[in-house]
């Protein structure tokens, strides 16, 4: 992984793009690639990439040029399939200079044109210039895996893998909260692409391509997910028998782990949480690593979170060199600043701050690369809403059965408050909009539901602007067509990965906690093979009954302790509000709950924010918090850090010693900086 940034002048009246600006774009992303810094320019646009060395660490140096100097790339990201693509463009009569995928892309994009981007299989974020026809094109992954964020502003495009990156150009973006961004968080628990939660910054949408011609701006999607249609016999699905399943499932998942392991000139590591399904990619990778494999776990001082003998006795199987990290609530508290500074949104929940500690002992163990099992949940249905919606439907074609309904007990096992736990309570929750079961979204509706309380707390201002806009409508409106041609388990999977998968696990929980400490993050489950393999598969290969991931269970059998297969679901966490008010808490969470800061800042009503904070309070002496009061606390104390950190206060645009290359427009020859 890398940074990138740029500016692009939209009009012939605007003002060539400065190196000084570009530089401070960079420096801002430094964080993302410390190696060495690269520049171009020329009079309408300017490129700046922050490099991470994995791949061809000698001659893989951004941006990088075509071989008449017109075309121009700066990249983010890995194209695991790049070598295959690159004897085929060999073939077609295209030469290289490099090793690197970055150059393949290139090549690619000039052979085949937009249709280039259904080729990769990776994960990318990039632009591409063209200074004599004058076209800009931004690309992102599928899935979004990689960030690319832009904004328009003054005559000129700005664009960067962080938003910190576009409001250290120095241009005199306009800085606020934008109340739909807040709204679609506080429902959603993110903000869905191309909504940010900044007002004037937009977010490249996953497996779009956004074309600037002329600096006439279009965007258009180059991928759509793919579920087979009811009723339709001629529709691609798989159709042999569950052990074939489990077969070309392993054959999928092993390739997609091979060339992430392989595809590397640096050690790469593994995330292992302890799960069947970082299980599953350590016990692959360790057969691709050579004599030396790192694992890194994390460890909670809270019995409740900790998982450490299912990670150790993983490790002892793959004879992993095993790293571990304890974290208890004071660290969760004192590292919160830095996650939500390079989270750049609001977060519900605590768990990003203890992979931000993880990736730093990566990062100190000298390993820059890290498989991580990310995606098995939203392929092979994995996920308790899953189940959730399952049973609901179930009961809701007979609402007034009492038996339907006991299903709710198979629930949220691992929850200390969970609804479940009495009958009475879970038919009033669960059942609420029961007769609503054959609707887009109502398998999810029971969470956004929930989620959406924490927005009593906000200011009489921002309350009203959110009336005006509804995320879930917003949500619902940009489901492709074929949506309602799914069946029902097809449409839960495809709103999990669009809302909480794309927008959250793998953006504030996964690339910005990695990134933060220069760690790559790598996905075999959002391998293009093993998710397009997935989706065609029949739903009782994923959600058999209400086992979850049955094909994925099958497949574990033989590969991992049988303590590890047989163990119930219980989803990464970690200890969330009551992290912020033990003894000792650090000062910043006084400050910023104070009602001086609340007024400032503008978003939260002060005195809902003060009743919450002495519940928290009086609960530091025992018992628990419920959920909903968990996000909220943590979603006003992250919310108030953002506008601290980016709204009130300038970040610092200070320049980094400068080690990059630049380009003189003026007769484009490669010139020490």
């Amino acid at each position: 992984m890398c940074g990138i940034a740029g500016i692009l002048a939209l009009n012939a009246t605007a003002k060539p793009p400065s190196r000084e600006a570009l530089l401070r774009m960079a420096a801002a992303v430094s964080h993302r690639g410390p190696d060495e810094r690269g520049l171009y320019r020329d009079r309408r646009a300017g490129l700046a990439h922050a490099r991470l060395s994995v791949v061809d660490l000698q001659h893989g140096q951004q941006p990088l040029a075509d071989a008449e100097g017109l075309t121009w790339i700066v990249f983010n990201g890995e194209i695991f399939n790049y070598l295959e693509l690159r004897d085929r463009l060999i073939a077609l009569g295209h030469r290289f200079r490099t090793r690197s995928d970055t150059e393949v892309v290139l090549h690619a994009y000039q052979e085949w044109g937009q249709s280039a981007f259904e080729r990769l299989n990776g994960q990318w974020a990039l632009a591409i210039w063209n200074a004599v026809s004058g076209r800009l094109v931004l690309s992102r992954d599928r899935y979004g895996i990689c960030p690319l964020h832009f904004c328009e502003h003054g005559g000129h495009l700005f664009f960067a893998s962080e938003i910190k990156a576009i409001f250290a150009s120095g241009a005199s973006i306009p800085r606020s909260l934008d109340p739909a961004g807040l709204n679609q968080t506080f429902t959603l628990w993110a903000a869905v692409a191309p909504q940010t939660v900044f007002e004037g910054i937009r977010e490249v949408r996953p497996g779009h391509v956004r074309v600037y011609d002329k600096g006439v701006a279009h965007e258009q999607a180059f991928w759509q997910p793919r579920f087979p249609k009811i009723g339709d016999q001629d529709e691609d699905r798989f159709r042999g028998s569950l052990n074939e399943a489990v077969e070309v499932v392993q054959a999928a998942l092993e390739a997609a782990t091979a060339s992430r392991m392989t595809q590397a000139d640096v050690p790469v590591g593994c995330y292992l949480s302890g799960g069947l399904d970082s299980s599953l990619v350590a016990k692959l990778g360790r057969r691709f690593a050579g004599e030396r494999f790192h694992t890194f776990s994390l460890r909670f001082a809270d019995a409740e979170y900790d998982e450490t003998d299912f990670q150790r006795l993983v490790a002892a199987r793959t004879a992993s060199e095993h790293h571990e990290i304890v974290v208890s609530r004071g660290d969760i508290a004192d590292v919160f600043p830095e996650v939500v500074r390079h989270a750049e949104r609001p977060i519900l929940r605590t768990a990003p701050a203890p992979l931000f500690l993880l990736s730093r002992l990566v990062r100190e163990r000298g390993i820059k690369v890290v498989l991580t099992g990310e995606g098995a949940d939203e392929m092979f249905a994995g996920y308790d809403l899953f189940r959730e919606g399952k049973i609901r439907r179930f009961w809701g074609r007979q609402p007034t059965s009492t038996r339907r309904a006991l299903l709710l007990q198979r629930l949220y096992p691992y929850l200390s408050r969970s609804p479940v736990h009495e009958q009475a309570l879970a038919r009033q929750f669960f059942g609420r909009n029961i007769a609503a079961h054959q609707a887009p979204g109502f398998a999810h509706d029971t969470r956004w539901r929930t989620t959406s309380a924490i927005k009593r707390l906000f200011c009489p201002d921002i309350s009203a602007a959110v009336e005006r806009c509804d995320a879930v409508t917003e949500l619902l409106s940009m489901l492709p067509p074929e949506f309602r041609r799914w069946n029902t388990l097809a449409q839960d999977q495809h709103l999990e990965i669009q809302t909480l998968m794309s927008s959250y696990l793998l953006s504030a929980q996964g690339d910005r906690m990695l990134m933060a400490h220069s760690v790559e993050g790598r996905f075999p489950f959002l391998d293009d093979n093993v998710a397009a393999l997935a989706n065609k598969l029949p739903d009782a290969y994923k959600l058999h009954g209400l086992d979850e991931k049955h094909v994925l269970k099958r497949m574990a059998a033989p590969l991992l302790p049988l303590e590890v297969v047989a163990r119930k679901k219980q989803p990464y966490r970690a200890p969330n509000a009551l992290s912020f008010f033990a003894s000792g808490a650090p000062a910043y969470i006084g400050d910023a709950l104070s009602e001086t800061a609340l007024r400032a800042a503008g978003v939260f009503d002060p005195n809902s924010v003060t009743s919450l904070v002495r519940k928290c309070q009086a609960k530091t002496g025992g018992g628990d918090m419920s959920n909903t009061d968990n996000m909220a606390l943590v979603g006003v104390l992250s919310t108030q850090l953002l506008h601290q950190q980016f709204v009130a206060v300038r970040p610092d645009g200070a320049v980094v010693p400068d080690l990059s290359v630049d380009v003189d427009y003026e007769n484009r020859q490669r010139v020490p900086a």
